[in-house]
């Protein structure tokens, strides 16, 4: 690597590392029309730039040329994963966490499951404090970082879809609900909400199943109870 090269590079990184992603842009720019320079990096730093632009087709781009500089590059893998799933690629984002897991099983620095927990859960507390101030698109972002992490935590993948639905995506809060009761049948708040998305979508029907399973499981739960009994008063259900 040249001296230009190298100045771009560590430009690039300084300004990436302080989340000044503008101005680390077009030094990372630079540094990938340089035909000798070919670093996965480099494309992943392109890709959370592309990401926070909501260029999500770019990014997808550059997290997919970082895994084939380096398949076994966790971080884009995960990046890759959660561009995938804000795509509405859902398959597609749990088969990338999978391959992900599968390569990581193999490493000796792979995370331990409670390490693992420990980070979702720093991710979840980020996304509240998006949540406060009110950027959600930044709350959603760490979230689905903290599931990609834990994807059996039901109160995660329950937090993730309210903000989804609170922001009209229907299908994608239908599509973590469903796999929070899948990981956790018991968990009732997922069904409750459950119910509420589906009767968003305008499947009535879906909707009393959801709330009636909810109650065989807490026959007590008062939203569920107050939920159904509307749904079902209601000449439409």
């Amino acid at each position: 690597m040249d001296e230009r090269t190298k100045q771009l590079l560590a430009l690039g990184r300084e300004h990436y590392e302080k989340r000044e992603l503008e101005k680390a842009e077009p030094y990372l720019r630079q540094v990938m029309e340089r035909p000798e320079a070919r670093f996965a990096d480099v494309h992943n730093m392109m890709g959370v730039i592309h990401h926070d632009a909501g260029r999500l087709d770019a990014a997808q781009a550059m997290f997919e040329e970082a895994l084939a500089i380096n398949p076994n590059y966790t971080e884009a893998a995960l990046n890759l994963a959660v561009t995938y799933n804000d795509l509405g690629r859902y398959d597609e984002a749990k088969k990338i966490y999978q391959a992900a897991l599968a390569k990581g099983a193999d490493s000796p620095g792979k995370l331990d499951p409670f390490v693992k927990g420990k980070i979702a859960n720093l991710h979840a507390e980020v996304a509240q404090a998006y949540i406060d101030v009110g950027m959600i698109a930044d709350a959603k972002h760490e979230l689905r970082k903290a599931v990609l992490l834990c994807p059996t935590f039901a109160d995660l993948r329950l937090r993730l879809a309210n903000l989804y639905r609170q922001s009209g995506d229907l299908d994608a809060a239908k599509f973590e609900l469903e796999e929070a009761v899948a990981s956790r049948p018991r968990y009732v708040p997922a069904w409750v909400a459950l119910g509420v998305t589906m009767l968003a979508k305008g499947d009535g029907g879906a909707a009393i199943k959801a709330w009636e399973h909810a109650i065989e499981i807490e026959p007590d739960h008062k939203a569920a109870q107050m939920y159904l009994r509307m749904a079902k008063a209601s000449p439409t259900s």
